[in-house]
């Protein structure tokens, strides 16, 4: 898939969950299941529950992202 498809969204961790997997609401109030970005895992940034993030999702699956931003 072509990166030019993938729709960025912002949101907010609510939960962390195992294997860098982590629940976030989104500003339209939908809860996801999103896991980290490879760039983050690999330079160790993290992402902690009340971190507002930058999502990737694909248009065929909202319902799971990747976070390629933490805002702090």
């Amino acid at each position: 898939m072509a990166k030019n498809q993938m729709t960025e969204v912002n949101g907010v961790v609510s939960e962390a969950l195992p294997n860098t997997q982590f629940r976030v609401t989104l500003e339209d109030g939908r809860e996801i299941l999103a896991h980290l970005a490879g760039k983050m895992r690999l330079y160790r940034i993290r992402v902690m529950p009340g971190d507002k993030v930058k999502l990737e999702m694909s248009p065929y699956d909202t319902d799971k992202g990747r976070i390629t931003y933490r805002q702090g």
